[in-house]
């Protein structure tokens, strides 16, 4: 690929073409670095965010604004109406066609974001059979968590797949159903299935930068950015979603902070006790998002504390790392 006047090094003939990814927990700074980066080196980010792909899902999925993109170019945003069904196979083929174009322009893709099941779908082109899938028994385990509740199905999880219990979230029914289901047809857990896939060599060379910081820290942004995001307006979009007819049981709505809400909006529980709980599980997912990632080979962990606190800090530590690696001839 050309790189005119692009301090990124060209792929040699032969070569795997060059990839980078900023993943991390939520709230971690992942996209201020990616648009850094792509400024710096003449990239377009791919966002690999599981909410992000609906269209008026934006206060909630803590969307990046035209502002904040600074004129980097962005794919994977706002490609689906919340109604529709979205998976990481669609996610998958939309990213490789974002890839095309972004190289066709001589640049070089930047995959951002804290879906780790979409990053690896993208990097190790993630095979996604469909073996075992079952119907009837998938339409079983829906009429389960109705009548038993999501926390119940998780639940059958436990024993048989302990690390998707642990990395997949009760509300996320669609993918509680999928471990399940692959199991009773293989007798193999499904996280198995995909850690075999995650050791596949990957057609790209790639440097996979995982942004962190300081528990304490990175808890307490989180909680201050559920405030800004409710300030700036996140319950109003959420009653808009459902007056629109969206409710919990559809696949955009599983995404922390709208399920939460429309708890609220049906009257099951009060606000403050809504918002306590976004912020809870919010926490959450940040930590399994970073047992996710700690699992990545190769991973290069960036942590904003040990960088001086400041994008500035994690931005100069990551072209470091991208000097060292071959990716990239400017100065730092």
């Amino acid at each position: 690929m050309s790189n005119i006047n692009s301090p990124v090094k060209e792929d040699s003939p032969g070569e795997k073409e060059k990839v980078i990814v900023v993943a991390g927990p939520t709230a971690s700074g992942k996209s201020a670095l990616a648009v850094s980066l792509c400024k710096r080196l003449r990239g377009s980010v791919i966002s690999c965010d599981s909410m992000q792909v609906y269209r008026g899902l934006d206060i909630g999925s803590a969307k990046i604004t035209p502002e904040e993109t600074e004129g980097v170019r962005h794919y994977m945003i706002d490609v689906a109406e919340p109604e529709e069904a979205f998976d990481a196979v669609r996610f998958k083929a939309l990213a490789k066609e974002a890839m095309d174009e972004i190289r066709s322009r001589g640049e070089i893709p930047v995959l951002c974001g804290g879906t780790g099941f979409y990053i690896d779908a993208v990097l190790y082109d993630t095979d996604f059979s469909e073996e075992g899938e079952d119907g009837a028994l998938r339409q079983e385990l829906s009429e389960f968590a109705a009548s038993h509740g999501n926390h119940a199905l998780h639940e059958r999880l436990k024993s048989i797949d302990p690390v998707s219990y642990e990395t997949i979230h009760e509300n996320n029914i669609k993918r509680v159903i999928r471990a399940i289901e692959y199991y009773e047809h293989t007798g193999q857990p499904i996280s198995a299935h995909n850690a075999e896939e995650r050791q596949k060599e990957s057609p790209y060379d790639s440097v996979f930068f995982v942004l962190t910081d300081e528990r304490e820290k990175l808890y307490r942004r989180i909680d201050e950015r559920v405030d800004e995001m409710l300030s700036a307006g996140l319950f109003e979009e959420v009653k808009g979603l459902y007056d629109r007819g969206l409710r919990q049981n559809d696949n955009s709505m599983q995404g922390i902070s709208y399920r939460q809400l429309m708890d609220c909006i049906e009257g099951k529980c009060a606000y403050d006790e809504a918002v306590a709980k976004i912020k809870q599980d919010s926490r959450h997912y940040a930590k399994r998002q970073l047992t996710w990632f700690r699992r990545e080979r190769g991973a290069v962990f960036l942590n904003r504390t040990d960088c001086g606190g400041t994008n500035e800090g994690v931005l100069a530590a990551a072209l470091e790392v991208l000097a060292d690696s071959g990716f990239y001839s400017g100065g730092l």
